[in-house]
């Protein structure tokens, strides 16, 4: 597939059609408190459906009940395996590299901006953890997983974000399209799978060809029950790079909310970074991921630790070459980066389930041991030409 500014601008102005309509349709009918209220009770596949759910929301949950037909099961197995051997650094490149992404977008900051809460920050590092680590587990599409019905519920969050910001007036669509657009979506999808795999490469983390390919999958996988148009989505990692690019360029530069977004992510995990002495890791290790560039778009401070931070792949290379050589050391390691994720994320959720719940206005304050051998590495596809 090849894009285009033009076929970009066309993306811009594509929502999802199921999602904003079952929204649109309980909003008109004064719905949303119930329907908010019911599905606190709802949080596993299989479950049945709490009685007095709206008609429109029975419906469309019935809709999204199950994975796309399409799904190669081996597929998505081999990208569980590839998250299982690399728990820790996925976790990484996600906090430190594809969420600054998403603030260096300043129309994207400005949404995140307008939809968080603001007096819990760390509200969507606990989403998108939560979320990832439901979609990894073995039985994420089976019945009594959590996944599915996440996967449905940000669905219709994302449609009543659109919803909100259309109607009170609080986006500009002439200028910026629909808000959380398809082109966003498509975005979304490309900075949590190729450049998470662009992280960890730079982070010098040993991938197969194998191993990338089925995490970019799998996300592909989450794009489509998000609601996103596969028929305009990347179907691979070399038309991923070329939407990256594109997109990237088209929109990326500094802004007051990206600014502040980062300061808060900063802020958050020199919390959950024990002591004060490795603080200044957290913002040399952003500064890192990302680039001189984006990084002083976003305000990330300069601190001692930004050479030294540069050995991170000589030290990881190491503790790899001991999970190689080692059936015991690959264990322990595994174990470790399992605790380590669950110790990080019961840190940004303190302990709640995040519920994903549809708000009924936008306040101010809510405001794998892989297939193939390591041997066989995967490297990023190259940067696409721009014309």
């Amino acid at each position: 597939m090849s894009y285009t500014d033009q076929s970009m601008n066309a993306l811009r102005l594509m929502g999802d059609e199921l999602a904003d309509q079952t929204v649109a349709t309980m909003f008109e009918r004064g719905q949303i408190g119930k329907f908010n209220t019911l599905m606190r009770h709802f949080s596993t596949a299989g479950q049945d459906l709490p009685d007095g759910l709206p008609d429109v929301a029975r419906e469309y949950l019935h809709a999204t009940s199950t994975p796309p037909s399409w799904v190669d099961w081996g597929e998505m197995e081999k990208a569980r395996l590839f998250f299982i051997d690399n728990n820790v650094h996925i976790s990484t490149a996600l906090s430190f590299a594809a969420m600054p992404a998403c603030y260096v977008i300043p129309h994207v900051a400005r949404l995140l901006s307008a939809t968080h809460s603001l007096e819990y920050p760390s509200r969507r590092m606990a989403e998108t953890g939560q979320f990832t680590v439901y979609l990894m587990q073995p039985d994420a599409f089976e019945a009594g997983s959590r996944f599915i019905p996440a996967a449905q519920k940000v669905r219709l969050l994302h449609a009543s974000i659109r919803h909100h910001l259309r109607r009170e007036g609080r986006w500009d669509v002439a200028g910026l399209g629909t808000p959380i657009c398809q082109e966003d979506m498509i975005g979304a999808q490309v900075l949590f799978s190729l450049q998470v795999l662009d992280a960890l490469h730079r982070l010098g983390i040993h991938m197969s060809v194998d191993g990338a390919e089925s995490y970019f999958y799998a996300w592909r996988v989450v794009a489509a029950m998000l609601g996103v148009s596969l028929d305009h989505a990347p179907a691979d990692l070399d038309s991923a790079r070329q939407f990256s690019d594109l997109y990237m360029t088209r929109h990326m530069g500094p802004s007051e909310e990206g600014a502040r977004l980062t300061r808060q992510l900063i802020d958050l995990y020199e919390e959950v970074v024990p002591g004060t002495l490795l603080d200044p890791l957290v913002a040399a290790l952003v500064r890192y991921l990302i680039g001189d560039t984006c990084a002083d778009w976003l305000q990330v401070p300069r601190t001692a630790w930004d050479t030294a931070v540069k050995a991170a792949p000589a030290l990881l290379g190491i503790l790899e070459r001991i999970e190689d050589s080692s059936p015991l050391g690959a264990w322990a390691l595994d174990r470790l980066g399992q605790l380590t994720t669950v110790l990080e994320l019961s840190s940004l959720t303190r302990g709640r389930v995040m519920q994903y719940a549809i708000p009924e206005q936008l306040k101010s304050q809510y405001g794998v041991t892989s297939t193939s051998p390591r041997t066989n590495r995967w490297t990023p596809p190259p940067l696409t030409a721009q014309a």
